[in-house]
């Protein structure tokens, strides 16, 4: 676009906000984050603990094994964090260790029968509600919001090796403000 300069920081004019969009996917955040802690708390689970077990369900579902270093890669813990989750994990009985048959320095987690009950348990009640709210939309609507939902995993996966990737500087200084209510 020639005569045009770029902004030097891309982002919504000054004084507008985020997309409504972007507002309700952080709420969505924030109350699944509430879910998983209210829920998980009664299961004497942390959200660190569910992560893992979902981390370890979708790899295995997919057909792939799941060993501590790739949970400590997933998760961004470190190997004591790591070592401290997976004895938790396992005292609870939620994962076994098994070792490699071709590789026994090589430990493989699994996921118990016990570790599937209890994550049923937890996600049951959000997963009936979710379905409830999921029926008052058409199947065309259901497919939009899908390619959408998709679009944003994918951009905030983007936007994390990015950040991972980066070097570490100073934040800069974001004021959160509330709508103006006059």
């Amino acid at each position: 676009m020639a005569g045009k300069e770029s902004p030097a920081t891309p982002g919504p004019p000054v004084g507008e906000g985020p997309h409504p969009l972007v507002r309700l996917l952080q709420e969505f955040t924030l109350e699944a984050n509430r879910y998983v802690d209210t829920a998980g708390g009664r299961k004497d689970m942390h959200r660190t603990d569910l992560n893992a077990l979902a981390v370890i369900m979708r790899h295995t579902a997919n057909g792939g094994t799941v060993t501590p270093g790739l949970l400590r890669k997933e998760l961004n813990l470190s190997s004591p964090a790591t070592t401290a989750l997976i004895d938790r994990l396992d005292s609870s009985g939620h994962v076994v260790r098994e070792r490699d048959s071709s590789d026994r320095r090589q430990v493989h987690l699994r996921m118990t029968p016990k570790a599937f009950q209890d994550g049923g348990a937890i996600f049951a009640p959000l997963s009936r509600r979710m379905g409830s709210a999921m029926a008052d939309f058409s199947q065309g609507e259901l497919e939009t919001v899908t390619r959408f939902m998709t679009a944003m995993v994918e951009a905030t996966v983007a936007a994390r090796e990015e950040s991972s990737s980066a070097p570490k500087q100073a934040a800069p200084s974001v004021v959160l403000t509330e709508p103006n209510d006059t």
